[in-house]
């Protein structure tokens, strides 16, 4: 895989840096000063009120409390105060020389022989301490469906001598989501009910719990700087309006979905539930995890909007991704959950810039807090199958688990755990956590 264009890389990307706190440096934990992501957390247990903080090691540092000893100056002074909220839309809102301002002051103070380090430590809370909120005040949320192998397995389903339809590789393809939905990792998913598709051409619809719950392994991109409405995001300026990506499970009551779906696409089927971790990766934290984009030489090329030199030499990540399942059986037998889908951002067809730009072009105004969704990253392999839709083959086959169960979609108890990181040889491991969510009984 080709490296990233030096100019993208600072000193914070510095693989040989150390930090003060130990932990940070075990590549097991996933937390390197080289990553830095934010979250909004509380203490466990407490009254007190959610607030940012950025991850090192296995601890978290409270930026609130960081912001009220004014310890940083110039524009890493501002982002930090723009830290003391219960969300992080103010920060996000500040643009990418703020966040790279704060991220340079705080690996500096956090490294190894820092001079803040006994102001730090008193400010430092375990992550095993923590309790979670959504990261930001999302006001919109678009879904997106940018893996082709993703595209052509559903379709093969529902249009088998015509899988893909022809604006796929042309346009990048999205719906709007329900932002009221979202949920932040370890918040339990009530099974939908809902409208189901008749059982024959001539028969009428029954109403009733979904029967083919599922999840679907996506990524979200949060939304920093926005644009006036009437204006685009040029495909040159994309990047820097990107604060981060982190995990995100679509979970998707298929029954209602077919039945609801035309002529205008995802509704309910949708909109219960959309689980996202609690993490925010940095775009700029991903800048070593960069690689060309690439598509096959007998597939249109993108149009001129959305292509540049950036996105032909670095538009796409190389960011692994996994879903795992366990089951009351399985939990009550103390087996490990077993691995479901085992696939990689870079199967995506459309780059994450490109969906900035594509989103704009007609003159639609992002804001700061917005949330994308990648849609479901599957592969050409099996393994890398992102939803049990594509596992079961819309439910013909049952997937045998490994304590005897099997399963073609979700069951009561049954609980997703999504899961990513960042790897590559000479430089530390970055973790993005998880985003889990337990299936409740429908209530009817």
């Amino acid at each position: 895989m080709s490296q990233p264009s030096a100019t993208h890389l600072n000193e914070t990307h510095d693989p040989s840096l150390t930090s003060w706190v130990a932990r940070a440096n075990d590549n097991e934990v996933g937390f390197p000063i080289q990553h830095l992501p934010f979250a909004i957390f509380r203490e466990q247990g407490t009254s007190q009120a959610f607030r940012p903080g950025v991850a090192i090691g296995d601890q978290i540092i409270d930026l609130a409390a960081l912001a009220s000893l004014k310890p940083f100056d110039g524009q890493a002074a501002v982002a930090l105060a723009a830290c003391t909220g219960t969300s992080l839309n103010a920060l996000m809102a500040l643009g990418d020389a703020h966040w790279s301002a704060l991220r340079l002051a705080l690996s500096r103070a956090l490294r190894k022989g820092a001079a803040m380090q006994a102001q730090l430590e008193p400010l430092l809370v375990a992550q095993t301490r923590a309790q979670y909120s959504m990261p930001a005040q999302v006001g919109d949320y678009t879904d997106f469906y940018i893996s082709i192998h993703h595209a052509t397995a559903g379709g093969k389903q529902m249009r088998p001598d015509a899988p893909l339809l022809p604006n796929y590789k042309w346009v990048p393809i999205g719906y709007h989501g329900r932002s009221s939905s979202l949920v932040v990792s370890g918040h339990d998913v009530l099974r939908p009910v809902g409208q189901l598709k008749p059982a024959t051409p001539d028969g009428d619809p029954t109403f009733g719990p979904c029967q083919r719950l599922d999840y679907e392994l996506e990524m979200g991109v949060f939304i920093g700087t926005g644009n006036p409405q009437g204006t685009r995001i040029p495909i040159e300026q994309a990047d820097k309006h990107i604060f981060g990506l982190c995990l995100l499970n679509d979970w998707s009551a298929r029954d209602i979905q077919y039945w609801e779906y035309q002529p205008l696409g995802p509704f309910l089927a949708k909109s219960f539930a959309t689980t996202i971790s609690p993490w925010i990766v940095t775009r700029e934290a991903l800048e070593p995890f960069r690689i060309p984009f690439s598509r096959p030489a007998t597939d249109p090329q993108p149009l001129p909007y959305l292509m540049s030199e950036s996105v032909k030499g670095g538009g796409f990540y190389d960011i692994h991704l996994t879903a795992q399942l366990s089951t009351d059986q399985s939990r009550k037998a103390q087996v490990a959950p077993t691995t479901l889908t085992d696939t990689n951002l870079d199967q995506a067809y459309w780059a994450i810039s490109q969906l900035v730009t594509h989103h704009t072009v007609n003159g639609c105004n992002l804001q700061p807090g917005d949330l994308f969704g990648t849609g479901t990253m599957s592969g050409p392999a099996p393994e890398q199958a992102g939803t049990f839709n594509e596992i079961s083959i819309g439910g013909k086959q049952a997937l045998q688990l490994p304590w005897g169960e099997e399963r073609k979609y979700l069951m009561d108890g049954d609980e997703i755990t999504l899961q990513g990181e960042c790897v590559k040889p000479g430089y530390p491991r970055l973790s993005f956590g998880q985003a889990s969510g337990r299936i409740l009984p429908a209530v009817i």
